[in-house]
Order: C-alpha cells, then sequence, then structure tokens
C-alpha cells in the first residue's frame, strides 16, 4: 500500500492521535500537510516526523481551528500552496473544564470538535473533490453513545467537561453522516473513525472538575492509570484506524460509514439515526460556521 502522488492534511497533527495517524501516512509516502496551533510544536512535529520516516514531504500550517478567520484563512493558503489534496483528517479535538467561549461566541469543545470539521471539509470541497476520489475521515472520540440533547448542545443549560466532549462527539457523527449523504456521486467519500482510549495531552490537562460528579472519587486512580493503560502504545493503536480510512484503497469507494478501533464497519450509534438530531445539528452547523 502507496500513497506516493498524494497530499493529505491532518488536523491536530502536531502531537497525540493526529501525530502518529500524520507518522504513518509519511511512511507510506504521502505529501503530508500538518496543521496545528503553536509554530514551534508544529515545525518540531514536522522535523520529527521528516526523520522517522525518511519524507520530506511534511509542511506545517499553523491556525487556531476554534476560529473562523483562521479556518478561511488556513483553507487559502491550503489551497494555494498545495496543488491537490486528496485526503482531509479532521482530528483536531478540544476538552475543556469549564465552559468557554471563542471569539465568535461559540462554546469552544463544539467550535472545535464539531463547526471546525464542518466549515474546513466545505471551505476544502473543491480541491477534494476535483480528484474524483477525494476522502474525508472524520475522528470521533470519548464514549460515542447516549442522547444528543438538542437544547444543551453548547452546554448553554448544564455543563460538565467531559459530558459534553461526548456530547459533541456524538454531534460531530450527526454532523457527519448528513454532510456524507449530501456528498454522494459528488467526487468524495466522507467517513467515521473511533479510535479508542489514548492518553494525550488534552486529557492530560484535565482536572477532576472535568469529570462527571459520580466518578469524581476515583479520579486520582484513573489518572495514575491512564498512562499505564493508555500511554504511547496505545495512542500508536488509536491511529490505525485513520490511517485505514485515509489510505487502504479498499475503502476507496465507501461512504458514510463508521468504524471501529479494529478498522470495522460498526452501526451508528442510535442518536445518530434519529433523523430529527441530524437535522437539527446541520442547521446549528450552518449557523455558526456563518
Amino acid at each position: 500500500m502507496t500513497l506516493r502522488g498524494t497530499t493529505v492534511l491532518v488536523t491536530g497533527g502536531t502531537g497525540g492521535i493526529g501525530k502518529e495517524t500524520a507518522r504513518g501516512l509519511a511512511r507510506l509516502g504521502a505529501r503530508v500537510v500538518l496543521v496545528g496551533r503553536d509554530p514551534g510544536r508544529a515545525e518540531a512535529a514536522a522535523a520529527e516526523l521528516r526523520r522517522d520516516s525518511g519524507n520530506d514531504g511534511i509542511a506545517v500550517h499553523t491556525a487556531d481551528l476554534t476560529r473562523r478567520r483562521d479556518l478561511h484563512r488556513l483553507a487559502e493558503e491550503v489551497l494555494e500552496r498545495h496543488d491537490r489534496l486528496d485526503v482531509l483528517v479532521n482530528n483536531v479535538g478540544v476538552a475543556r473544564e469549564r465552559r468557554e467561549l471563542t471569539e465568535d461566541g461559540v462554546e469552544t469543545t463544539f467550535a472545535a470538535n464539531v463547526i471546525a470539521p464542518y466549515l474546513l471539509t466545505r471551505l476544502l470541497l473543491p480541491a477534494l473533490t476535483s480528484t474524483g476520489a477525494g476522502r474525508i475521515v472524520n475522528i470521533t472520540g470519548g464514549v460515542p453513545k447516549g442522547r444528543i440533547d438538542l437544547d444543551n448542545l453548547q452546554g448553554e443549560r448544564d455543563f460538565v467537561g467531559l459530558s459534553h466532549y461526548n456530547q459533541t462527539k456524538l454531534a460531530l457523527m450527526a454532523m457527519s453522516y448528513t454532510f456524507a449523504e449530501r456528498l454522494e456521486g459528488k467526487g468524495a467519500t466522507l467517513n467515521v473513525a473511533y479510535p479508542g482510549h489514548a492518553y494525550t495531552s488534552m486529557n492530560r490537562g484535565l482536572t477532576t472538575g472535568a469529570y462527571p460528579a459520580a466518578a469524581r472519587p476515583i479520579v486520582p486512580l484513573l489518572r495514575a492509570a491512564m498512562p499505564v493503560l493508555y500511554g504511547r502504545r496505545a495512542v500508536v493503536k488509536a491511529s490505525r484506524s485513520s490511517i485505514h480510512l485515509a489510505a487502504d484503497p479498499r475503502v476507496g469507494g465507501v461512504n458514510r460509514t463508521y468504524f471501529t478501533t479494529r478498522s470495522r464497519p460498526a452501526p451508528w450509534p442510535d442518536a445518530v439515526l434519529d433523523r430529527r438530531n441530524r437535522d437539527a445539528v446541520w442547521a446549528l452547523c450552518e449557523r455558526l460556521a456563518g
């Protein structure tokens, strides 16, 4: 399996699962475009991947993907600097302990986990469809189960960090399902990958307040166990599903499918299959993306 001659963009590619995804794709020969928020960290990640993969085709773009203006600027730069785009991996993820709003007035976790992949995909779609076989891979996470609370999508009524993170990942899946429906026959596919659990910078920074009240007494035990159970090896393992969807020729024509950690198709959560949920999330994405 080779990706020589293709260009792949990975958001959140400077650390954690995103960097391991980028590493795997670079080893397959792809030109990899890393997107990170911190320029120094992004350049360091690119240098590491060049050394490790022997692939000099690693480019860097920096942007804060919670901001609409940064998403527009990033898309413009990518379209100007790269002659093609074959794969977009929307990997970036955010979890916050307290409710915060972006400069656009959007709750930060929802902005990063739902609005960013929606808007960036929309902006880059001409390049992705021009190849006739573009691939979009959206990465879910957390525990993608339960209900989508349409009255609390941005944590307006109730906000518990990790519970809200799970909610945004369900909303991401609902948005992805609708987006994939709209892409049928248009030269690109969109699928969702579940990476499984991994201990990364995103969850390392969370304190007890980010957990549901019932779980808080065991948080010290969880924090001690996470590096052991979900450390480096788990992060590498977690990248496999996204690499599979980005690179494997056997899924080249597959669309609107949810893949688990074993890179196997799985049933969509009931909350995602509910048309009312999908329509509400899509309408909110359209409104918040401007």
